[in-house]
């Protein structure tokens, strides 16, 4: 729900290490640069997952209720006023372990701006007005944005659901309808009591200031109470055996698929890097470099794009790269299919699963693997070019303990990795047979029919194809789906989201 602001950055100071330390200095992330903006990523600790039990919701609903709301000196309206000619602002960021307050100004204004970002922060008045407004812009966005205007990631939310269903990862950043309801003003106060602590903060300020400003700032949040670090165990989902299928009944001219499972892989390790490599092949999210893209758009024109990640990857559909600081413990291999035709959906799903079946089992060839190592070289560098990114990439490295940071690694695993080590690591930590899939379509009968009966899904085409492309679609169209019936969960739109 929130926009991004980007700025620039070129070195990186790290003041100590340790994400959530009770030390002073080793809070801080300091990334000075040759540049004409100062950037600002302040870190909490703490997310979704701290969420109490009926009170889904509760972590964002703070979280924008202080960059959306009144300070104990200024209302919401004086604030928007006092930033505009300033061309700045403040926005919140919500995830399922980070929540982080963004913000970047000009040099010229720092110490005006810096002033209202503080006083956003540290003296937030949780007014009546303000809880109800933006309480009631949450929900309407589960009732109405989400639900009726975003197929795309209403899919990919249900997946998430679907796969981390009985963990605290289970439910949305936003919540649901009925937790929302819930939710009082002072549970808000109470939470951000609770949670805006020393020892789950992080500072993060990037270019053209000094470190005596970051030391200021420091002081300035030893304000906060010391308070405990987060503490919620990491997510154990359950196992996947077999296909199991979600379906959410709407009424569209397209279907939204998603399908993927939990992978207990993050970034850092070497094996991360092997995946994403073998990811960034079948499917590079938004390039047509995508194997999938090519199998499933370019040959066959289905839809926009098909992708496949090897980490969460929150608002794929308005952005080219994944944001910083939606770090986790537990992460999820996803493949998202863009909306297709409703009568292509189950052929669709198919070559997609298909194409899973063949680099598991064959792995990648030789000219594959080549061919992805020189486009990630060159690739990799477009994911943080500035200090607002640098900045939150470099946080996250703390999260991961990667000392030499991701990117810098990322690049030595493009030199060091081997096509057995990616081939290796396909067949241990991928499957296309045990798997969560969602399917944002109608007539939801009709589909758990074919799906369940494995009937054959045969395709046409208002243009010529080659002959391979039609040669293929016959074993495409036959691919075996072995879905049990009581492995099929069918849900109203209406009801998506609302307890």
């Amino acid at each position: 729900m929130r926009t991004v602001v980007v700025a620039v950055i070129m070195s990186i100071v790290l003041l100590g290490i340790g994400f959530a330390s009770a030390s002073a200095k080793e809070r801080v992330v300091f990334l000075p640069a040759d540049d004409p903006t100062v950037s600002f990523r302040i870190l909490f600790n703490v997310g979704s997952q701290n969420d109490p039990p009926g009170k889904e919701g509760l972590a964002a609903l703070t979280a924008t209720l202080i960059t959306e709301g009144s300070t104990q000196k200024h209302s919401y309206e004086e604030i928007l006023e006092l930033l505009y000619p300033m061309a700045a602002s403040i926005y919140d960021q919500v995830d399922k372990e980070m929540t982080v307050f963004i913000g970047r100004t000009h040099t010229d204004n720092l110490d005006a701006y810096y002033a209202l970002f503080k006083e956003i922060l540290l003296e937030p008045a949780f007014s009546e007005d303000d809880f109800k407004r933006v309480k009631n812009d949450y929900l309407n966005y589960l009732q109405t944005t989400l639900r009726y205007s975003q197929d795309e990631v209403l899919g990919k939310e249900t997946l998430y659901e679907f796969v981390f269903a009985g963990t605290p990862y289970e439910h949305n950043e936003e919540g649901r309808v009925a937790s929302l309801n819930s939710i009082t003003l002072d549970d808000v106060k109470k939470f951000y009591q609770d949670h805006y602590t020393r020892a789950n903060l992080v500072i993060g300020l990037g270019g053209g200031l000094d470190k005596d400003f970051a030391a200021k700032m420091t002081k300035d949040f030893e304000s906060l109470p010391a308070g405990e670090p987060s503490n919620v165990p990491a997510p154990q989902p359950e196992d996947i055996h077999g296909l199991h299928v979600k379906i959410v009944e709407k009424e569209v001219q397209s279907t939204a698929i998603s399908f993927g499972f939990p992978i207990d892989v993050t970034r850092g390790s070497r094996v991360f890097y092997a995946l994403a490599m073998a990811t960034s092949w079948l499917g590079e999210h938004r390039n047509s470099f995508s194997h999938l893209y090519n199998v499933i758009r370019e040959a066959r024109g289905l839809n926009y794009g098909d992708y496949a990640y090897i980490e969460h990857f929150p608002r794929g559909h308005r952005r080219q790269f994944p944001p910083p600081n939606v770090a986790r413990r537990q992460q999820i291999f996803q493949v998202w299919i863009r909306p297709v035709p409703n009568e292509t959906r189950v052929f669709a799903f198919r070559a997609a699963l298909r194409e899973m079946q063949k680099l598991i089992e064959n792995g990648m060839t030789e000219d594959d693997f080549e061919l992805t190592r020189k486009f990630l070289k060159g690739y990799i560098l477009h994911y943080a070019p500035t200090t607002m990114m640098k900045l939150g990439y470099a946080m996250d490295d703390r999260f991961y303990g990667i000392e030499k940071g991701h990117w810098d690694t990322f690049a030595k695993m493009l030199d060091e990795l081997t096509r057995d080590e990616v081939n290796a690591a396909l067949k241990k930590h991928l499957s296309f047979e045990n798997i969560k899939v969602v399917f944002v379509t109608t007539d939801a009968a009709g589909l758990k029919d074919t799906l369940i009966n494995n009937e054959p899904s045969p395709i046409t085409y208002q243009s010529e194809k080659p002959a391979e492309v039609l040669e293929e679609d016959k074993e495409i169209e036959a691919y075996p789906l072995s879905v049990k019936p009581e492995n099929v969960t069918v849900v109203k739109v209406e009801k998506m989201f609302e307890g």
